[in-house]
């Protein structure tokens, strides 16, 4: 923690003729792009992965129809064409799986009154009015949604909601060009309906995150949302 602390610091100094006050902000939305530009190699597998299972699917179809009678063997027909293709089927949850502990370490050191047995001097950085510590309650409770900090929040939410409906749109693109299964097949597979009908709306979820994780790590959460839309529109266009 110490550690990364510090790194956050050292950051917020080289921004800080830029972004004055902000620049602690603004350190930790270069953080997450430095993060995303690491894990990019790993989205662009994931990419490459899902348009080869997608491929795949004529093929798996038929061997639901093959074997419909025996899922030991199914399982295992699936699991050989994929090695045969060389496709793993968890490749596409490697990016999301590699930000966990970036956004876990922002998480607890916005939220950790002290580092090392030392007060914690990040938690009195802002962007704007708004403590980097602090959660949109706090906000609400100090000026209303119309405070300072609170329109601070309001910012967030559209950009959110804004990169969650882009996201909603493309996810549809996305599953109509690409179908899990085909509908024939889909429809014998139990719960995939409710699945594929839920998944364009997970984005909006990230709207309940900026809620009520700290500021710190909401802008971790809104820079990262962002980014993996417009990399999704640019490798899976």
């Amino acid at each position: 923690m110490s550690v990364f602390a510090s790194l956050v610091d050292h950051l917020a100094d080289l921004l800080q003729p830029l972004f004055g006050a902000s620049a602690a902000a603004a350190a930790i939305v270069l953080f997450t792009a430095l993060v995303r530009l690491l894990v990019h190699p790993l989205s662009r597998a994931a990419a490459r992965g899902q348009k080869a299972r997608a491929e795949l699917q004529p093929r798996i179809a038929e061997l639901r129809r093959t074997h419909a009678k025996n899922p030991e063997r199914l399982q295992r027909a699936v699991l050989d064409l994929h090695t045969e293709a060389k496709v793993s089927p968890l490749s596409g949850c490697l990016p999301s799986l590699c930000q966990i502990p970036a956004f876990f370490l922002l998480y607890h050191l916005f939220s950790s009154t002290s580092i090392g047995g030392e007060a914690n001097a990040l938690l009195s950085h802002q962007l704007l009015a708004a403590p980097l510590g602090g959660r949109w309650a706090d906000a609400l409770g100090d000026g209303g949604p119309f405070g300072g900090a609170g329109l601070v929040y309001a910012v967030l939410f559209a950009v959110v909601a804004g990169v969650a409906f882009f996201s909603y749109r493309l996810t549809r693109r996305t599953m109509a060009d690409r179908p899990l299964l085909p509908e024939a097949e889909g429809q014998r597979v139990p719960g995939l309906g409710a699945i594929t009908g839920v998944m364009p709306f997970m984005s909006f979820f990230t709207l309940v995150t900026v809620a009520v994780v700290p500021l710190a790590a909401a802008l971790y959460v809104v820079t990262s949302t962002t980014w993996s839309v417009v990399e999704r529109a640019v490798l899976y266009r």
